[in-house]
């Protein structure tokens, strides 16, 4: 059975779970398109100097919509399809919304079908840690920012090649950076994996 028909079976059992989530959402948010908008005017963190302390929970309250809150610092799950990035397909990364450390990139984001964007691996593996998740009774490994210490999602192992794995992440714990983007808001070291190899070869020669 393919990989995606399999991740849609088990998104089934998990219905309920999805469900008390979504109650939770419910309060912190009259509908998503409304936390959508936003989260579009919310302050974005830019790129995360070193010694990055996290804000007090009073100041992220301050900074981040609802839903950001909701989701970062008491791992509420976003509803599925009605988030911001599940069906994003435009080039860029995508980084922590409380500290804006470098987390995914496009390039390994892929359509796994449960409504949530999906990854194949970090685009900065140090930035991300995981650990034990038994809050629905079974099971999973959670992901968490190492800086900000924000819950992201969880990843399952039934994910395509080559790393089969699947990083499971809510939206509004993430902000997007389009390519065009990348060196006005510090990030311009990521800018050569967006570039044809060849490009990035004849820039080198002429140096």
């Amino acid at each position: 059975m393919p990989y995606y028909m399999k991740v849609r079976d088990t998104q089934r059992t998990r219905g309920l779970a999805v469900g008390v989530a979504a109650a939770l959402f419910a309060i912190v948010s009259t509908n998503a398109c409304a936390q959508s908008k936003e989260a579009k005017a919310a302050p974005a963190a830019t790129a995360p100097r070193h010694g990055f302390v996290k804000p007090a929970d009073a100041e992220l309250k301050k900074r981040l919509t609802p839903l950001q809150y909701a989701v970062t610092q008491h791992e509420v799950t976003e509803t599925p399809f009605n988030n911001e990035y599940w069906d994003n397909h435009e080039a860029g990364i995508y980084v922590d919304v409380v500290s804006g450390e470098p987390l995914f990139s496009s390039l390994d984001k892929f359509d796994s079908g449960t409504g949530w964007p999906s990854f194949t691996r970090p685009l900065v593996p140090a930035n991300i840690r995981t650990k034990t998740d038994r809050l629905l009774g079974y099971s999973r490994t959670e992901v968490r920012s190492a800086a900000a210490d924000s819950h992201l999602g969880h990843v399952f192992d039934d994910g395509p090649r080559p790393t089969g794995l699947r990083y499971c992440m809510n939206s509004a714990a993430m902000r997007f950076i389009p390519v065009s983007r990348l060196v006005a808001e510090g990030y311009g070291q990521y800018l050569p994996l967006f570039q044809p190899k060849a490009a990035v070869t004849t820039a080198k020669g002429k140096n």
